[in-house]
């Protein structure tokens, strides 16, 4: 337990979070077992270890765990959370608790024999924690960590502290919004950089954001899907191909049969494996409204701009980027459907979206809301494109 003890404490002593993650203020903490789930690279670890430096310092109360630690081959979370509560601990942070087997069980006895406790554990996107572990259905509050915004990408580059804006505090005061904004910065000077490299915390590291960003990526589709899915390693370079053809393809329904072909497996097959990239955070599937998985998606798109430069930059097309922007962004809160009669995309079942640049616009029909760029400023129903990147 020592060895564990000292461990948290060199980890808490050197993390340092430079922006406040929206999330540290969405939790209730006071629930007992609480999942952060998220993609590989948007900081799970970072986020544990920032919430018990803000909430605990030194309090020995609380303890950071990695299940990687081999240590944990040998003895299950539930017998270590004994000796930890026995201790006086009260809260136990668990890392890549899918690591761990039976993981599931384990923190249901955790959460029954030690009342007193309170667990908080970090998991894969992937992961689907009360449909696949019935253990847990009812104790377990779910919540996703997300890459950063736009907003906390321009708070990190200028030091400001932005606040974020529902949708319909945007759709509604957005004139008013962009003024509170432009005095102090000027957004689409950081736009194309947030682009190419600003939704994975690691590009503040000193190493080529696009090498680490590629091999994040196949540790998705070789951990976070291989292994929580239980795929044979056999059939990890189709996996590999199909995410590859998606992505030069570009935002597009997805011809089924011919990725059966390309890939030599069946469609049922191939829809599965699309789901799959889906859940890992790879890529985002836009249905028509009503319809979903496993109906073949109207649009397959990369699930952010930095996997689209990283993964084929010489393709890459600026409507493309911009439109992969706006449904990243919507992603959190809102359903995004399909686009029809001249709209890109409709969300909520509502409002009905044209993405629009310099070299695509019409006369505003007033049906329809324009996220425009390059532009600064908003009138009317046409509104930055940069201003829907404040929504988290």
């Amino acid at each position: 337990m020592d060895a564990f003890y000292r461990t948290h404490a060199y980890l808490i002593e050197h993390t340092n979070a430079p922006v406040h993650r929206a999330l540290m203020d969405e939790i209730n903490w006071d629930d007992r077992l609480i999942g952060i789930k998220g993609s590989r690279g948007v900081g799970k670890t970072t986020f544990l270890l920032q919430y018990a430096k803000e909430k605990f310092g030194n309090d020995p109360s609380c303890l950071y765990i990695n299940t990687n630690n081999f240590y944990f081959q040998g003895r299950g979370i539930a017998d270590f959370a004994g000796d930890f509560v026995r201790k006086g601990g009260k809260v136990l942070l668990i890392d890549q608790v899918f690591k761990q087997p039976e993981w599931s069980k384990e923190l249901r006895k955790c959460y029954d024999l030690y009342p007193q406790l309170k667990i908080i554990f970090s998991g894969s996107s992937v992961m689907r924690l009360k449909d696949e572990n019935p253990e847990l259905n009812g104790i377990v509050k779910s919540y996703n960590l997300r890459g950063f915004s736009f907003r906390e990408f321009i708070n990190l580059q200028t030091g400001n502290n932005f606040p974020s804006y529902t949708l319909e505090e945007i759709l509604n005061n957005h004139e008013h919004i962009i003024k509170s904004i432009l005095p102090k910065v000027r957004p689409l000077d950081y736009f194309q950089d947030y682009l190419h490299h600003g939704f994975y915390p690691f590009f503040l590291e000193k190493r080529n954001f696009s090498e680490n960003l590629l091999k994040t990526m196949n540790m998705m589709v070789e951990v976070d899907i291989l292994l929580i899915k239980q795929i044979e390693l056999k059939y990890l370079s189709k996996i590999k191909k199909l995410l590859y053809l998606l992505a030069v393809d570009g935002p597009s329904a997805p011809n089924v049969s011919q990725l059966a072909n390309d890939i030599e497996t069946s469609r049922a097959t191939v829809m599965n494996y699309i789901k799959y990239l889906a859940d890992a955070r790879l890529i985002n599937m836009v249905y028509p409204e009503g319809e979903g998985f496993p109906k073949k998606p109207a649009k397959i798109m990369m699930h952010n701009t930095n996997l689209m430069y990283a993964i084929y930059p010489i393709k890459v097309e600026q409507q493309d980027v911009l439109e992969t922007f706006f449904v990243n962004t919507m992603w959190k809160d809102h359903k995004v459907y399909k686009g029809d009669k001249g709209a890109s995309f409709i969300v909520d079942g509502e409002y009905r979206f044209r993405i629009s640049t310099e070299s695509n616009r019409l006369k505003p029909h007033p049906n329809i809301i324009y996220a425009q760029h390059p532009t600064e400023i908003s009138r009317g129903n046409q509104i930055p494109l940069w201003l829907f990147g404040f929504m988290y």
